[in-house]
């Protein structure tokens, strides 16, 4: 299945922070990246399993993420989206919010209840924010009903065993959200960037001599697209987790989904212990 949104410009460095770390970063390379991660960015005419996460119109009541649908009835986030305040300090020891999920939408005016889907419960992986702002930012939200399957709303497959995106220069992945304005206001439409794959030191560096202070909005949650260079297809490689201030000389972090492989699959078949969930 080729998609056109895979397709575009490049814009930027994708970087792993570790070759065996369950996240990994990019670092935006136009100037015109520094508001906003999809300011510049590609429209995209339609990315089927994006989901819109939804808490509230006003990034200070929560504000709206992005999602990656991966089955039928669960939808991949970063566990941050399901707080008002997402800092680490803030989420810690607090309930998520049970949020609106909408699906097959490029643009924020179609988010109503036509496109809406009723979610079930939400599931943090058991170490969120653990020790770091992007410590296994990841949680599952399951919808109330099968999703009927279309050339607008399809799942996004997840690694294979053995399927991994490779520290290598010259790949590349494509993010895709709705991300926030220099002012917080937000986007209208939905964008896609290409990032190519660089090797993961210069990431790791950077975060070592950084100090971290805030996280971007809209596009937290969204999933980096990878085309396998065997077979053609198209995995979800990682979840945006954090960017550290939106700017371009900055980092984001994802979380690598190939190392949380048996967390999701034990969610989804009702197996996971420990696991805070809200019903």
């Amino acid at each position: 299945m080729t998609q056109p949104f895979l397709q575009g410009q490049r814009a930027g460095l994708l970087l792993f922070i570790s070759d065996n770390a369950p996240s990994f970063g990019f670092k935006a390379k136009l100037a015109s990246l520094r508001s906003r991660r999809m300011v510049g960015g590609t429209l995209a005419p339609h990315v089927p399993w994006q989901a819109m996460v939804y808490i509230a119109d006003s990034v200070l009541d929560g504000g709206y993420a992005g999602g990656a649908l991966i089955s039928d009835r669960w939808v991949l986030t970063a566990g941050r989206n399901l707080f008002v305040r997402k800092s680490r300090p803030d989420t810690q020891g607090q309930d998520p919010v049970i949020p609106k999920v909408y699906l097959g939408i490029t643009e924020r005016a179609e988010a109503d209840v036509s496109r809406e889907v009723a979610v079930a419960k939400v599931v943090l992986h058991p170490a969120f924010q653990n020790q770091s702002e992007w410590d296994n930012d990841l949680a599952l939200i399951q919808l109330k009903e099968p999703v009927v399957m279309s050339d607008k709303v399809t799942p996004i497959p997840l690694p294979e065993s053995g399927q991994d995106v490779a520290d290598t220069a010259g790949l590349s992945g494509t993010i895709s959200g709705w991300g926030w304005g220099i002012l917080l206001t937000p986007a209208t439409s939905l964008k896609y960037l290409v990032l190519p794959l660089a090797n993961h030191s210069d990431c790791k560096a950077e975060y070592e001599r950084i100090e971290l202070e805030n996280v971007c909005f809209g596009d937290a949650g969204g999933a980096l697209a990878v085309t396998d260079a065997e077979t053609g297809d198209i995995y979800a490689a990682g979840i945006l987790s954090y960017d550290k201030s939106c700017r371009s000389s900055k980092y984001g972090v994802y979380m690598k989904i190939s190392s949380y492989l048996p967390w999701i699959h034990s969610v989804i078949k009702g197996h996971a212990e420990k696991s805070p969930v809200l019903t």
